[in-house]
C-alpha cells in the first residue's frame, strides 16, 4: 500500500495524494477455524498489537459479518510512522485488502467506509486505497465519497521528514475549534485553484493556492523548521506545505530535485534537527489494480 500526503495547505481532512512509499504484507498462514483474527507476527519497523492492519480486519469482520479464518501476517514498511505520510492508512487498507483475499472482496465503497471508520477522517485513506490525487467528502448520511482528479506525470514531492514523532491527535488537538468566516473564505478559494492549476498544470499558480490560515499556523509551534519551508522562495519550488498532520513537509517542483533535498537538508542542519528528505512521485491508480492484495507467499 502506499503512503500519501494530505491537506496540500488549505484542503484539510480534504485532499491527499499517493506516494511511492509503501508499506507491504504478506501471509504467512491461514487456518480456516473461523477465529476472525488478524495478527503481525513480525513487522519492519516494530509495531504494538491492536495495530492498524488488526484493527481493520476485525472491524471488516463486524460490519461485514462473514467468517473469516486467523490469519498471521508480516509486514515491512519504508513509511515513517507518526510522520505524516499515511503511514496508518496505508496499514489499515493492507488489513481491509488481507482480509478480502481470505474471505471474498469488498466494493470500492465499503472499503472506503471501513478505512474511514479506523481512521476517523478519508484523505489519507482514498489515495491509498485508489492511488493518485483525491478528494473526499462525507455525503448526507456521512458516507465517506471519493473523487479522482488529476496531478501532473511530472511534478513531484521533495518531501523532508524530521527525527521526531507528532501523533496525529497531538496535532489535531493544537487546531481552534473556529475559524473566522474571511480565513474559511480564503482557503476554500485556495484549494479549488489548487485542483484547477493541477488539472491544468499553471504551475505558476501553486504557490499561492497551497496557502493555509488555519491548521498550518495552529502546528507551526510542534514541527521545526515549519515556518522557514514554508516562507522558502526558490524558482524550482512551485509550493510549499506541511504533510499531513506533520512533521513531515513538502515541496512540489518538476526539476532539480538533488538540489532542493539539499536545500531542504541544509535547512534543518541549520537548524539541527536531524532529518531524511526525499523525492517521492506519485502512485498512480493502475499500479495499485491487481496489487492492491497480499496473497499467500506473495508479498504486496
Amino acid at each position: 500500500m502506499p503512503g500519501s500526503v494530505a491537506n496540500l495547505g488549505g484542503g484539510f481532512d480534504t485532499l491527499g495524494v499517493a506516494v511511492q512509499i509503501y508499506l507491504r504484507a504478506r501471509i504467512l498462514e491461514v487456518r480456516q477455524d473461523g477465529g476472525g483474527r488478524l495478527t503481525v507476527t513480525r513487522s519492519t519497523p516494530p509495531v504494538p498489537s491492536g495495530n492498524a492492519l488488526e484493527r481493520a480486519f476485525a472491524l471488516a469482520v463486524t460490519r461485514t459479518g462473514r467468517t473469516a479464518p486467523s490469519v498471521t501476517v508480516e509486514v515491512a514498511s519504508d513509511i515513517p510512522m507518526a510522520a505524516g505520510l499515511g503511514s496508518s492508512a496505508a496499514a489499515t487498507v493492507a488489513g481491509l485488502r488481507v482480509f478480502e483475499q481470505v474471505t471474498r472482496p469488498l466494493t470500492d465503497h465499503e472499503i472506503l467506509a471501513l478505512a474511514t471508520e479506523v481512521e476517523g477522517h478519508a484523505d489519507n485513506a482514498a489515495p491509498a486505497l485508489f492511488g493518485g490525487f483525491t478528494s473526499v467528502m462525507a455525503d448526507e448520511e456521512h458516507h465517506p465519497v471519493a473523487l479522482h482528479w488529476t496531478w501532473p506525470d511530472e511534478l513531484r514531492l521533495v518531501v523532508a521528514t524530521p527525527s521526531m514523532k507528532l501523533a496525529t491527535a497531538k496535532a489535531r488537538a493544537a487546531l481552534p475549534e473556529t475559524m473566522p468566516r474571511r480565513d474559511a473564505i480564503y482557503n476554500m478559494q485556495r484549494v479549488l485553484s489548487l485542483v484547477h492549476a493541477l488539472e491544468c498544470r499553471e504551475y505558476d499558480r501553486l504557490r499561492e493556492a497551497v496557502r493555509d490560515r488555519w491548521h498550518q499556523p495552529a502546528r507551526s509551534s510542534l514541527v521545526p523548521v515549519l515556518r522557514e519551508v514554508l516562507a522558502l522562495q526558490d524558482p524550482d519550488v512551485f509550493g510549499s506545505f506541511l504533510s499531513g498532520a506533520g512533521p513531515s513537509v513538502a515541496l512540489m517542483a518538476c526539476r532539480h530535485f538533488d538540489r532542493l533535498e539539499q536545500v531542504l537538508a541544509s535547512m534543518y542542519e541549520r537548524a539541527e534537527v536531524p532529518v531524511v528528505v526525499r523525492t517521492l512521485s506519485v502512485h498512480r491508480a493502475a499500479a495499485l489494480v491487481g496489487a492492491g492484495a497480499p496473497t499467500v507467499g506473495r508479498t504486496a
